[in-house]
């Protein structure tokens, strides 16, 4: 990788580092640039103004990071029932860089941005229309299998199960990992009571 190459891939990644512990609007170029120990000429060769390098994040670091995540669980072979639970559990138990007290960065971004901004909003849309699109196809797939019959709409699953993972993250920031589990015995029983 070139050296403005490296550069840009370590600023993206340190201000993904403070935006998800911090925010977006509380985190300043100033603390960027002294985080990541370049010079601020430097920042600006990369991007030309702060929403420039949020768009980054969200499209360089959540959107690719997203899907490796999502295929895991949604890709085996078998029941789409336990792959979901699987799915949602790996996110919300086993998922290295997410910190319980700080959620989701995704999630905290649509709450912080998605409102105020179309620019976020359209990429913060791409990132949950691909997680979307995944959990339809993989329902889908299993009604074509017998799995689950036809009357389910597939949409309407699949946002049911994103919004429940975006709550469990809320809940997480405040009474701690203990309400995944919670959390996660409820899904299971809203899961296998699908037909």
């Amino acid at each position: 990788m070139a050296k403005a190459a490296a550069t840009r891939s370590m600023i993206i990644q340190k201000a993904f580092d403070l935006i998800y512990e911090r925010g977006y609007q509380a985190t300043s170029i100033d603390e960027i640039i002294a985080t990541t120990q370049v010079t601020k000429g430097a920042f600006f060769y990369h991007f030309k103004n702060k929403e420039e390098m949020g768009l980054a994040v969200i499209n360089e670091i959540m959107y690719p990071n997203m899907l490796p995540l999502l295929g895991d669980s949604l890709s085996k072979p078998g029941d789409i029932r336990p792959r979901i639970y699987e799915m949602m559990k790996a996110l919300l138990s086993n998922h290295q860089f997410f910190k319980v007290e700080f959620g989701c960065p995704v999630v905290n971004l649509i709450e912080e941005m998605a409102s105020l901004n179309a620019r976020f909003h359209q990429a913060l849309t791409r990132v949950i229309m691909a997680w979307q699109t995944e959990l339809e196809n993989a329902i889908r797939g299993a009604q074509d299998q017998q799995q689950l019959t036809q009357e389910h709409n597939a949409e309407n699953i699949a946002s049911y199960v994103i919004s429940g993972y975006g709550g469990a993250r809320y809940m997480g920031k405040i009474f701690g990992r203990s309400s995944y589990s919670a959390f996660l015995q409820e899904f299971k029983k809203y899961l296998d009571n699908l037909n």
